[in-house]
């Protein structure tokens, strides 16, 4: 169980009873709220509530806006009408509405047809209405009405016509087709997963997937290893190999494999065949013997660690450093400090789907504010740790469409099964995060922004994004929920650096894990220049070159163009510990 930070006292004998039963009301109070978070799913009602009342109270408070929406319900209303009259006197039954290019719910040709048609007809301009009602309110703040906004959307998403058997002309057609046994596959299912979830097995744990088997299986030793980290060193596959290594620092969050998935889908790979020495760092899962170690402690046993290790192995005094998500905003501060303190070991720094800024880090900011970090606090005060699984359902509320109802659609109603392949069973390999390093990760920097605004502290000083003077390869996915692509971009404006951007097709973790001959791949890529003033990502995206296949190569060949001195004989591989993929990765 782990203590809660209490108010301190400047003489400790000066304590009154008044002072002592306040701790134990916190105490109380903590207690309570991590029992309330096991029903929330980790959402804290008050912040919901914040929300509900600042749109609902400025809502009352607007007759105006109220007519308007009271004509924009009667005009929809008129507009459902004339559009069943036109289905009932077969006049045609042109659409009220269209659903949205990425909204696959609607996609087969029967939702066209009577009387499904009807019922997405109806359900669209429900949800166009709803759009109305919460936004454009007069003293409604933009984050509380994109919040309630959203909150709408899980609500309507939840009575989607697509969800019900009845309803889904889809699910009817294949309950016809195979006399109901898809409903008998599909409880199946649910009852697979109802046991997987109550003896808490990892989901696709028998997917046939395992790693060290055939998945992480790039051949390497663990050449370091400390509290916080296994440094892995792969070996080389070329005769030569450039003279600069490269350090690659993935998230804490996550697993280090998804940069090491199938052989022909390994970042890591890809690297050592274009003539690269790789090292990676692989986070230990902590526990709750964890929790006090915070996020200097992770720069430090990190990446700080690792560039002292791959320095004395390799001898090289420049080190070409990425990281991955939250590894990436890890490796972005470790980069600054260096720099402050006159450390010029890294020769540039790449970010695959970072942010060192998070003013605009999209819907998943809806779930972060003072009310929700104090709530995660107190969730995680009895473990001394976050669970993957106290975290999932705010990364499913953000893509609730095909995450949940799309997933009971298929799997429950459908009876479909789906196959495994090595990114979803990566994506099942969860983590936790220590109390400490979440609160300090999600108060300094993400409700915060103090990395981005110079406040951050790292020793007895600050550092700041400014600081950074490294050239920068930086990579944004479009259609990124965790770290949007126009966030990620800010590094431009941020750093005084040269910049190379890449906005490639994909999400948060497909975009990345984009290798060469990948089907329907591409990319835009530009790179700033010293006369450059900082572009808008609008202007950015119209000046960008647009290019076929993966950002792989582009990455390669930048890499390159950043390589100081001739090949060399690959350097030997430092004092073996174990074989890759390690220990730490193993962690449950």
């Amino acid at each position: 169980m782990t203590k809660r930070p209490v108010k301190t006292h400047t003489n400790p004998k000066a304590r009154t009873g008044h002072d002592a039963m306040a701790d134990v009301a916190e105490t109380i109070d903590t207690a309570a709220h991590a029992a309330l978070s096991s029903l929330t799913g980790g959402l804290s009602p008050a912040a919901l509530g914040q929300v509900y009342a600042d749109w609902a109270l400025h809502l009352a408070a607007s007759p105006g806006k109220q007519a308007e929406l009271g004509v924009s319900a009667v005009e929809k209303f008129a507009e459902f009408q004339s559009y069943l009259m036109r289905c009932a006197m077969s006049q045609g039954d042109k659409p009220c509405l269209q659903s949205g290019k990425r909204d696959r719910r609607f996609r087969h040709p029967d939702w066209d047809a009577k009387p499904f048609g009807a019922y997405k007809q109806g359900f669209l301009l429900a949800q166009q209405w709803w759009e109305e009602a919460t936004t454009g309110i007069h003293g409604v703040s933009a984050a509380n009405e994109k919040a309630v906004g959203f909150a709408a959307r899980q609500v309507l998403d939840a009575m989607s016509p697509a969800n019900f058997p009845m309803t889904n002309p889809e699910i009817i057609e294949k309950t016809v087709e195979e006399n109901g046994a898809n409903i008998m596959r599909g409880y199946q299912n649910y009852i697979d997963d109802m046991k997987h979830t109550v003896l808490h097995e990892r989901f696709g744990a028998d997917s046939g997937y395992k790693v060290g088997e055939n998945l992480a299986v790039t051949p390497g030793k663990v050449v370091f290893r400390n509290h916080l980290i296994e440094l892995i060193q792969y070996e080389p596959t070329t005769d030569k190999v450039c003279p600069e290594p490269v350090l690659i620092v993935p998230a804490w969050i996550m697993k280090y494999y998804i940069l090491d998935l199938s052989p022909e889908n390994s970042m890591v790979k890809y690297l050592t065949e274009q003539g690269y020495t790789v090292f990676m760092i692989s986070w230990r899962n902590p526990g709750a013997e964890d929790a006090k170690l915070g996020f200097d402690d992770y720069r430090r046993m990190g990446p700080l660690a690792a560039i002292d290790e791959v320095q004395k192995i390799t001898g090289s005094s420049r080190i070409h450093a990425a990281g991955y998500c939250l590894g990436g905003t890890l490796l972005s501060v470790t980069a600054a400090a260096m720099a402050r303190d006159g450390d010029e070991r890294l020769a540039s720094m790449t970010l695959f789907a970072a942010q060192i800024d998070f003013t605009e880090a999209g819907e998943l900011m809806l779930f972060i504010n003072e009310s929700q970090v104090s709530f995660l606090e107190d969730m995680m005060w009895k473990t001394g740790y976050l669970d993957a699984t106290q975290m999932s359902g705010a990364f499913q509320l953000l893509r609730s469409s095909d995450l949940v109802w799309s997933r009971i659609q298929h799997e429950y109603l459908m009876g479909e099964k789906p196959r495994f392949n090595d990114l979803m069973s990566w994506n099942a390999d969860t983590t936790r995060m220590p109390y400490r390093m979440h609160s300090e990760y999600l108060r300094k920097l993400f409700l915060n922004n103090d990395f981005a605004e110079g406040k951050f502290m790292v020793g007895d000083n600050t550092v700041t994004p400014y600081d950074i003077r490294l050239p920068i390869f930086s990579v944004g996915t479009e259609t990124d929920h965790v770290a949007p692509w126009k966030s990620a971009y800010k590094v431009e404006q941020l750093t005084h650096s040269p910049v190379t951007f890449v906005l490639t097709n994909g999400g948060h973790n497909a975009g990345v894990v984009s290798e060469p001959g990948h089907p329907r791949r591409h990319y835009m890529v530009h790179s700033s220049k010293d006369e450059d003033q900082y572009l808008s990502p609008d202007h950015w995206q119209d000046i960008a070159e647009h290019k076929d296949g993966s950002w792989w190569p582009e990455w390669v060949a930048w890499l390159d163009a950043q390589q100081q001195g001739e090949e060399i004989v690959p350097p030997k591989m430092g004092k073996a510990l174990c074989d890759a993929p390690g220990t730490y990765v193993m962690m449950e």
